[in-house]
């Protein structure tokens, strides 16, 4: 299953979501209406009138209470969602997550960072915050947000402690799989969705409890009626509860089968998180939360939190999920776990970068078939976590330290975006130094030195790296660092091609950081508008990637082949002063397009960057820009290196 299927999958069980949910719905606002009906029937009605009359007299009161009920639900799961929609991080903290800090000096700890900082560059998207349950010593691990770009991903104290690096990276490699599947926003539906159905069963349950220990059975007549409203919500509860874990159990099993293929897929073995389940089978505590309530979260950990079994269960069984990946497994094989020996650390910090693989930024273009770059799209495999793993550990320590600091990522992002030819720089530096001051503007002067002793292909990981602590500042600031970056660009009244993309890909990932929610919302479009920029789209790729007219032309028409039935419309043109423009209002329009016409949008622009059989850097970039833009998370596209004569 590729990426866009996944999210075609993710989407069709959000459908059977919203289903189950007005099902459920309509059964409790009628058990509702009928309990509180009955107990005003038969506490204070039942022998003055026939059941006619009562209903004449109640009817409208009993459909304001069925109105009232929906309502209720309804707005209890709209605030639950809309409050797990304001950052996986503080999904995190809600369970007793500690922010593991950029400087964090435990060895355990910084492996940790490491391997989720690997598998972003990886993926291609903004590296998450990392969270630890310390109070847990199950084998458990999570990842929590609406999109990549306001992302989580949290692991117990236990998981740290007992797997290996390999078994980490698995464990890391499936919670990933979530993040580019669109599984964490449909999970975060889900704790909305079941919050609302199961709420007046809580209700009920204190109205039970409030009557029982105050006594007011007994001093007030009318206590009767409530105390019947009180158990009737509590077993309607308890219905919700029940329905709530059977939804939930049936919308996480299957894809959990998906992750742990995916994260074979991005390690290229299975033996490591093969070997973490076989350790949570092993393991005294398993994979059972007991400081926090597993509840609510159960369908969005790696392995089962509570124990449920059958059909509440939200994980297959977990002799069946290793044997789909170790067939020769059976349950006798569990290891016993020692906690006495806690994992031994080596040092990761070795420098060098030598894989057999570079980055088409690096080698300065190369032949890649167009369906190769397309099927990557949220699907990372082993060369892009060892490139990442390479070039994580060949960044110099001081710009690798700077992507890790609240104050200095603010300016290596600055730096980041400064002109690389240096025509503009001193321009640039004198807008820096008003803005920040002359010391930090002297900062990013030297940053700037730095990278440009580095590769292209340093520069997009570089700005992944720095995101957390970039969002650990203030809204304020994160706006004035956009305006500032688009200013930079627009020094000299003109955008290139390397400035727009960073710009776009920085702004798109902050706006999900900050407002995730409004960050996925796209406008509805017309077709013909759709189908105009996407043709504008196609041309601006061809004109960038290609020196000669004639060659752009028939690369634009391989593009524009792929659309099909709409493929002879006309043929836009743009001047050079335009093109920035036409590309930002075309990517903003192309962001409507489900993951079908996204899939093909990311075709027939293959087509045409590749129709030479060359990728351009300029093609690349933009490349990045656009998956970003279009929540496609596109991995480092890689070329193998020749070898040595």
């Amino acid at each position: 299953m590729n990426f866009f299927d996944a999210q075609d999958q993710a989407r069709r069980a959000t459908r059977r979501l919203v289903v189950a949910y007005i099902f459920a719905t309509v059964v409790i606002v009628a058990g509702v209406t009928a309990i509180i009906g009955f107990a005003i029937f038969t506490t204070s009605y039942r022998n003055r009138t026939t059941v006619e009359n009562y209903l004449q007299d109640f009817g409208p009161f009993l459909v304001g209470v069925a109105v009232f009920t929906t309502l209720f639900i309804i707005g209890a799961s709209l605030f639950k969602t809309a409050a797990l929609s304001s950052g996986g991080g503080k999904v995190a903290a809600q369970l007793g997550g500690t922010l593991v800090s950029a400087d964090v000096q435990d060895p355990l700890r910084r492996r940790l960072r490491n391997v989720v900082e690997e598998m972003a560059i990886a993926s291609g998207v903004p590296v998450p915050e990392i969270y630890v349950l310390e109070q847990e010593s199950a084998i458990n691990a999570f990842a929590a947000g609406y999109s990549p770009g306001d992302a989580a991903v949290a692991v117990t104290r236990g998981a740290l402690e007992v797997l290996n690096r390999d078994e980490l990276q698995g464990v890391i490699a499936h919670e990933f799989s979530h993040i580019l599947n669109g599984d964490m926003r449909l999970n975060i539906r889900l704790m909305g969705v079941l919050f609302g159905i199961m709420v007046l069963g809580l209700i009920g349950r204190i109205i039970v409890r409030g009557g029982v220990r105050s006594g007011a059975a007994v001093r007030n007549r009318k206590a009767p009626v409530v105390m019947i409203i009180g158990v009737g919500l509590a077993i309607l509860g308890g219905i919700g509860v029940i329905s709530a874990r059977i939804i939930k159990a049936g919308v996480s099993r299957q894809r959990e089968y998906l992750a742990d293929a995916s994260a074979v897929q991005f390690t290229r073995q299975s033996s490591g998180i093969a070997n973490a389940l076989k350790k949570i089978g092993g393991f005294q505590h398993g994979s059972h939360l007991q400081e926090s309530d597993p509840e609510e979260v159960s369908h969005m950990l790696f392995g089962t939190g509570s124990k449920l079994r059958g059909m509440f269960a939200t994980h297959p069984p977990l002799v069946e999920r290793i044997q789909a990946l170790d067939p020769h497994f059976v349950a006798s094989d569990f290891p016993v776990i020692d906690l006495r020996e806690r994992q031994k650390i080596q040092d990761e910090s070795v420098a060098g970068f030598a894989p057999d693989v570079t980055t088409a930024l690096a080698s300065g273009g190369a032949a890649v078939m167009p369906d190769t770059i397309v099927d990557t799209v949220g699907q990372p495999e082993n060369e892009h976590v060892e490139f990442a793993e390479d070039l994580r550990r060949s960044i110099p320590e001081r710009l690798y330290a700077a992507s890790h600091s609240r104050d200095f990522a603010f300016l290596l992002t600055i730096a980041l975006v400064l002109d690389r030819t240096g025509t503009n720089l001193e321009r640039q530096l004198g807008i820096v130094r008003e803005k920040v001051g002359a010391e930090r503007s002297e900062l990013v002067n030297s940053y700037y030195q730095e990278l440009r002793h580095l590769g292209a292909e340093y520069r997009l990981p570089l700005l992944e790296i720095a995101f957390p602590a970039l969002k650990l500042r203030p809204t304020p600031q994160l706006t004035y660092l956009t305006d500032l970056v688009r200013r930079l660009i627009e020094i000299d009244g003109k955008v290139d091609l390397y400035e727009y993309c960073f710009y776009r890909v920085l702004a798109i990932n902050l706006r999900q950081a900050l407002d995730p929610v409004s960050a996925v919302k796209t406008r509805k479009r017309s077709r013909s508008d759709v189908q105009q920029a996407a043709l504008d789209l196609l041309r601006i790729v061809a004109d960038y990637g290609h020196t000669s007219k004639s060659n752009a032309d028939a690369a634009f028409a391989a593009g524009v082949a792929k659309f099909g039935s709409w493929a002879a419309l006309s043929r836009p043109q743009s001047s050079a002063d335009q093109r920035i423009d036409v590309l930002d209002r075309s990517l903003e329009i192309l962001r409507c397009l489900r993951a079908g016409g996204r899939q093909t949008l990311l075709k027939a622009i293959s087509a045409v960057v590749t129709h030479d059989r060359k990728l351009a850097v300029a093609e690349a970039e933009l490349l990045r820009a656009v998956c970003a833009t279009l929540d496609c998370p596109l991995p480092p596209i890689l070329v193998f290196k020749e070898a040595s004569p």
